[in-house]
């Protein structure tokens, strides 16, 4: 098989790239070790950017999303009981918009399906060859045979445990990474949302956040150890220690039911640099993991895509290299951003183990100066709804 750019991972960062890169006439194969319904029943992300928002609609991914979606013009904070707003509408004049990974990746299919766009599931053994050339090509194994997939680029979206990230020589590849010792246990429960916004919960027993995916549908977490597993987190464990984090009011509001979705999630911020080697393109998990306290694995992921296509759309269209040649720099620019901001955020709102009073006065301290000062909130609002892509330089 020939085709312009072979894109190895079928999650919304290599399907959005196709989708784009076919808008503009440009061919690609979408090479996915997971079946569709594998792919389609992960649990992810539900809090988009404005910039990702604008994105989507962009490439006639909006209808549904805009039928669907929740808008949110702020967040809650809490810290010891006490809640205060940050207006992101009124600071940035932006808002973020609730709306489910799991759906995007049903809209991108369902876009590249209409346009018989190749995406090839259950794709086993990937390995990519001869990036360093300007002939790269991959191997893979499907239903027992092995194929071969010649391509002008290659670009890795298959996600932290994917194999382009390994293509690049370690003499080459610098990462970074810092592990929290503590965990996300997180459910989704067919009841209303405690509130039409989230709540971020600074507790002395550990962080909360109270998120949703639509009116009916709620998402929960509550920090818990390193090692903990959903087996020590039977449903009531669950209710009764969100209650005792949340703020009185919102606990009183909370509906329990159910769990339909449990799961643990560790906390890491990873980056891998660089983001290019040869004619291979890294994005999204692939090169970088972030807390999810700032929302950004997502946005930070179609950030990439929409960098690396428009550099290749260059290339084709102009017949210029200079975007693909700052593709990683720029990129990794925002990534450290958002990287920062992230950690930040997980900093100051959950309780890490042998922290003693000097560590929880000063968060309190924290977030006592920013549910006051306006110059404090508007920092966290432009990033929290997303900061601008950085322009390309020579």
């Amino acid at each position: 098989m020939r085709t312009q750019v072979a894109i190895v991972g079928g999650g919304p960062s290599g399907l959005l790239l196709s989708h784009l890169l076919a808008r503009a006439g440009v061919d690609s194969v979408v090479l996915e070790q997971r079946t569709r319904e594998y792919v389609m029943g992960r649990v992810r992300a539900g809090l988009l950017e404005q910039g990702t928002v604008d994105v989507l609609r962009s490439c006639g991914l909006g209808a549904r999303l805009d039928r669907e979606c929740l808008t949110h013009e702020g967040t809650f904070l809490s810290c010891e009981g006490r809640q205060f707003r940050i207006d992101f509408k009124a600071l940035t004049g932006k808002t973020v918009t609730i709306y489910g990974q799991t759906e995007i990746q049903k809209d991108l299919f369902d876009a590249r399906d209409a346009a018989n766009g190749v995406v090839i599931d259950e794709a086993q053994d990937v390995d990519i060859h001869d990036v360093e050339s300007t002939a790269p090509w991959l191997t893979y194994r499907k239903d027992g045979q092995e194929y071969r997939v010649d391509a002008d680029f290659v670009a890795g979206c298959d996600g932290f445990h994917g194999v382009s990230r390994t293509v690049i020589p370690s003499r080459l590849l610098q990462t970074y990474e810092r592990v929290y010792p503590f965990g996300w246990l997180g459910i989704l429960s067919p009841t209303p949302p405690v509130s039409n916004e989230l709540i971020y919960c600074q507790h002395e027993r550990g962080f909360a956040l109270c998120s949703m995916r639509n009116l009916t549908l709620s998402r929960y977490y509550v920090q818990c150890d390193a090692d903990a597993t959903v087996e020590d987190w039977p449903d009531d464990r669950f209710w009764d220690e969100l209650r005792r984090r949340l703020p009185e009011a919102a606990a009183d509001r909370l509906v329990t039911g159910h769990s339909i979705e449990k799961s643990v999630a560790p906390l890491r911020s990873f980056v891998a640099e660089p983001m290019r080697f040869g004619r291979l393109f890294l994005a999204g998990d692939a090169a970088h993991i972030v807390p999810p306290t700032g929302a950004k694995g997502l946005n930070l992921a179609v950030s990439d895509i929409v960098m690396l296509s428009e550099a290749l759309l260059e290339h084709y269209d102009e017949g210029s290299d200079a975007a693909l040649d700052s593709y990683s720099s720029r990129a990794l620019r925002r990534v450290w951003k958002a990287v920062r901001f992230s950690w930040w955020m997980t900093t100051i709102l959950h309780r890490f183990p042998g922290d003693g009073g000097f560590a929880q006065r000063v968060q309190a301290a924290e977030l006592d100066y920013l549910s006051t000062s306006i110059a404090a909130q508007t920092v966290l609002a432009e990033n929290y709804t997303g900061m601008p892509l950085d322009p390309v330089t020579p």
